[in-house]
């Protein structure tokens, strides 16, 4: 008997059936525009196939040249580019898949100069200014979707997603912020959907009623000027009766200065729009953002706010996320913690995407689990994520290992990181973790301290042992209101309500917002800060201004030695979130300064020539790390290998930690 009925029961869409209620949303991976790339999206789509996803989506397709997201991107337009894509559906159908390819043009998005939107305005995230579509382009760019869905439909594929959210060129047509057009494409709202309903209607022309069609529908754009609701509805219901199959909810445009995928938002936070439209429409329809877990995804179904659910970094994260679930297993997945550190901030410095908590996703022929020829004693010193990594990795492949952690629990600086508001996330990777050293027998010690003579006996050994915080040489550093950044996060010792924070790094920032915070803040606190309208009464989902609820909890102060922005080296998606909620909590920020000296009369400092000194209640230290090394000094060179922050401290990276522990598993 399964936990989730109506997650992996099948969805008959009448001409053809869905073998669950899972699809995986769409993400650009990088590889579709590398030499062999398509190699290796092959054996990463069959890999989610075996894992019983009911149905996959690629990431974006340009159907032309100007519909390019940057030069030479991945575009299906003629009949040379059809073979490349038989890899992949091929691969699919092989394991008993299904998958469709998402058509995207970017418009006003794209980095390259070419791009084109219905007006001349220049996006906030793109450099290049798009030209305006005349008339007989429009025409040719609608034309140019049909011809790249009957393309896919000869390439195997059994449908296609048509992006019209998120801000892309369609989304462009129909917001009044950016369609000044006083053609047929332009002025009313009529005028406005007509491309994307024609775009629809002409890509049913062109593949027939046995081919899948998903619209990706904006049913929140959260910037101003949006959409108001009843123009949502209306034109849902004239997609479904253009010829869609199915309707999948998209969230905010990328220029939106809100977060809605990031570790902050709310599980499952934004379902309850695909249920209000759900009532409206009568085609399936898929809701989408911030559901990770099996659990939460029957929630929603079984709650009837949609038919479907998208799972696109999930899927990263575990491939066999769904064959787990069937097995009633879900505590052997690894869950997706919305860091967004390997996948989509890798796609927007042009890299490869992976997985923080699984280095092997998109990376499944380069770094396969192999069984060892010779089985090894192995000890791991230390079980932060690149310790935990690296004795789950070699126990997979069969080594004997025995992982050494000096405190009571497993988990590192997750243990750390789970506690700051918006990443509790962090304690699903401990859990995974943990489960997975009980399935391949690690021997774990806790309150252990590894020393020479016990690690004596081992053939080889992993210093995985982590960092120590590193206390500047500031005078009067001693005093008793200076705290560490331990202090406050493992000790919880008391904070008042003027603080300075002495860092602007990754655990600096952490800092601030552990202080700012409740400990387990609700959903509509989410909503209340980032201003977002979920009565629905409002253009874009925007609240008015000056309705939006905020409470301050502290007089903070950020000082760091480094010129520049807070948080510089944080993720490019992410960084700004925090960056933003400092301003909004009136956080202060001092940049290039010198530390002078503490005293009673608080932190002195110079900034830019200026000597300033800060009255405050608390000073709380989080100037970096060293690394935890000593017993480098102690056991033979020959058989340690170090990873993690033992290896390099500097801004803590879990994406690094995990993948050199993955990394090393596979080769030791």
């Amino acid at each position: 008997m399964t936990q989730f009925p109506h997650l992996l029961s099948p969805l008959d869409l009448g001409f053809k059936k869905i073998k669950n209620r899972v699809l995986m949303g769409s993400m650009h991976t990088g590889l579709e525009e590398r030499k062999h790339g398509f190699e290796r999206l092959a054996e990463f789509y069959a890999e989610r196939a075996r894992g019983q996803v009911g149905l996959i989506v690629t990431g974006g397709i340009a159907p032309n040249i100007a519909g390019w997201g940057l030069p030479f991107a991945a575009k299906l337009a003629n009949k040379h580019e059809v073979k490349r894509h038989r890899l992949i559906t091929d691969a699919v159908h092989a394991e008993d898949g299904q998958i469709v390819m998402q058509i995207l043009h970017t418009g006003r998005y794209a980095y390259h100069p070419f791009a084109v939107a219905p007006s001349r305005l220049k996006a906030p995230i793109s450099p290049f200014t798009p030209w305006p579509l005349p008339g007989f382009m429009v025409e040719k760019t609608i034309a140019d979707f049909a011809r790249c869905a009957r393309l896919a439909q000869e390439a195997g594929y059994d449908g296609v997603e048509i992006m019209g959210s998120e801000g892309y060129l369609i989304n462009q047509f129909i917001v009044a912020r950016t369609n000044k057009r006083k053609d047929r494409w332009g002025g009313s709202y009529e005028n406005r959907i007509r491309f994307p309903i024609e775009i629809v209607r002409r890509v049913k022309e062109a593949v027939g009623k046995r081919f899948i069609i998903i619209y990706r529908l904006s049913m929140l754009d959260l910037v101003e000027n949006g959409s108001s609701w009843e123009e949502i509805v209306s034109l849902g219901k004239k997609i479904a009766e253009a010829g869609a199959t199915i309707i999948n909810t998209g969230i905010g445009w990328h220029e939106a200065r809100i977060p809605t995928i990031a570790t902050r938002v709310p599980r499952a936070a934004f379902t309850f729009i695909t249920k209000k439209l759900r009532q409206e429409l009568s085609l399936p329809l898929i809701t989408s953002n911030r559901i990770n877990t099996p659990e939460i995804a029957e929630q929603v179904l079984a709650e009837g706010c949609a038919d479907m659910v998208s799972l696109a970094r999930p899927l990263l994260a575990d491939a066999d996320f769904v064959s787990k679930a069937m097995t009633n297993r879900s505590d052997e997945i690894n869950t997706c913690i919305a860091c967004n550190q390997a996948c989509l901030d890798h796609v927007f410095r042009n890299k490869a995407v992976s997985c923080l908590v699984n280095p092997r996703a998109a990376h499944e022929t380069l770094l396969t689990v192999s069984p060892v020829k010779t089985r090894r004693r192995i000890a791991v010193v230390g079980s932060g994520p690149a310790g935990l990594a690296c004795a789950v990795t070699c126990a997979q492949r069969g080594h004997q290992v025995t992982l050494f952690e000096k405190d009571k629990q497993v988990g590192g600086q997750f243990n750390l990181a789970k506690k700051i508001p918006g990443k509790e996330e962090f304690q699903e990777t401990i859990r995974y973790f943990s489960r997975q050293l009980e399935l391949h027998d690690v021997d774990l010690r806790l309150n252990t301290e590894a020393t020479k003579e016990i690690l004596e006996s081992f053939d080889i050994i992993v210093l995985a042992s982590g960092v120590r915080p590193y206390a500047p040489a500031i005078p009067g550093i001693e005093d008793p209101k200076v705290l560490s950044y331990l202090d406050v996060l493992r000790e919880r010792k008391e904070v008042g309500q003027r603080v300075v924070i002495i860092g602007g790094g990754g655990i600096g920032v952490d800092t601030v917002e552990f202080l700012l915070a409740d400990p387990h803040p609700l959903p509509s606190e989410y909503y209340d800060e980032w201003g977002i309208d979920t009565s629905l009464q409002h253009r874009g989902g925007l609240l008015p201004k000056d309705t939006r609820k905020l409470q301050v909890k502290r007089e903070i102060f950020l000082l760091q030695r480094s010129p520049g922005k807070t948080g510089k080296n944080l993720g490019k998606t992410t960084g700004w979130i925090h960056r933003l909620s400092f301003k909004k909590h009136g956080v202060k920020v001092f940049d290039a300064v010198t530390y002078e000296k503490i005293d009673n009369d608080g932190l002195h400092f110079t900034q830019k020539g200026k000597k300033q000194t800060l009255a405050v209640d608390n000073i709380v230290v989080c100037a970096g790390q060293r690394s935890e090394r000593k017993l480098l000094e102690e056991v033979p060179a020959a058989k340690v290998h170090l990873i993690g922050g033992a290896d390099q401290a500097g801004e803590l990276d879990a994406k690094r930690a995990i993948d050199q522990g993955v990394r090393l598993g596979l080769q030791l």
